[in-house]
């Protein structure tokens, strides 16, 4: 199996789960620093290669594929799934986010996920395989939130590729069977490591659930895929609101996010958008 954005939050709790299963895990990040105790901190009989990789290089993309194979094939498997977790996002509203910042927080949250799909499914297609490729996106691939336009604009897109690789691999035309984990608030270290042009941090906008859960969702696709899967209590409800009332939704979706998404002050700057922040990785925020 290979987990990208296997160091922290969400994709680390995928990488316990997966080895503490059995499995052979290869673990990519940007960070060789947050690999190693990432390796460190998840327990479990499955063996471990972290790779150094950074998911906006379709290149880098290309070699840790091929590692991950290669890998895999010398312990006598084959790589037969791909969690892809990574995403990286700045507050603040869309012309105070820096042009580098936002282009850099793009590339990563949604041109990383495109580089790492379809090198997947030319992956599987070379050999005649199908494999399991399990995409986490967000409740804000769904809805909208003021100060949080950079990360919505790629989480979309996100969803709208994943959408389109399903309908790609249906019937014999498959190379992949693609799913969706949708979560909501997560308590994961996401919001303190993100960039911020609002003089304040995030925070996870309740009701939080834990890493895990979200990590369960996306292991139990791996087995059964399926096209979506939802995480999170409030999530319906909001996408209810988005979609069905919006003018009520745009009213009250400020007020709530500055109350509840938003925590202590900060200096505005880029957080790990363009570079990692390694002593901020961890599993919960």
């Amino acid at each position: 199996m290979l987990v990208t954005g296997a160091s922290s939050g969400i994709g680390l709790a995928v990488v316990s789960l997966l080895r503490t299963a059995g499995h052979d895990v290869v673990l990519a990040s940007r960070s060789a620093e947050a690999l190693e105790r990432a390796v460190a901190v998840s327990a479990g009989e499955g063996a471990t290669l972290p790779v150094v990789a950074d998911v906006s290089s379709a290149a880098e993309v290309r070699d840790l594929v091929d590692r991950a194979a290669a890998w895999a094939a010398g312990r006598g498997r084959a790589l037969t799934g791909v969690v892809h977790c990574p995403a990286v996002l700045a507050y603040g509203r869309v012309e105070d986010v820096p042009d580098e910042v936002l282009d850099r927080a793009l590339a990563v949250s949604l041109g990383g996920t495109v580089n790492v799909a379809r090198t997947a499914l030319r992956h599987w297609s070379g050999r005649g395989e199908v494999g399991s490729l399990v995409v986490v996106g967000s409740l804000l691939g769904e809805v909208t939130v003021p100060g949080m336009g950079g990360y919505a604009t790629a989480k979309w897109g996100v969803h709208g590729l994943v959408r389109t690789l399903q309908q790609e691999n249906r019937g014999r035309a498959a190379r992949a069977r693609v799913s969706l984990v949708v979560p909501g608030g997560v308590d994961t270290p996401v919001y303190e490591q993100a960039g911020t042009y609002l003089g304040r941090h995030g925070s996870a906008p309740p009701p939080v659930v834990s890493p895990h859960r979200v990590a369960r969702a996306a292991v139990r696709c791996l087995e059964r895929p399926r096209r979506r899967v939802s995480v999170g209590p409030a999530n319906a409800l909001t996408r209810l609101g988005f979609l069905l009332v919006p003018p009520v939704y745009d009213l009250l979706v400020g007020p709530l996010a500055r109350a509840f998404a938003l925590g202590r002050r900060a200096d505005d700057g880029p957080g790990n958008v363009l570079a990692p922040v390694p002593e901020k990785e961890r599993l919960r925020g």
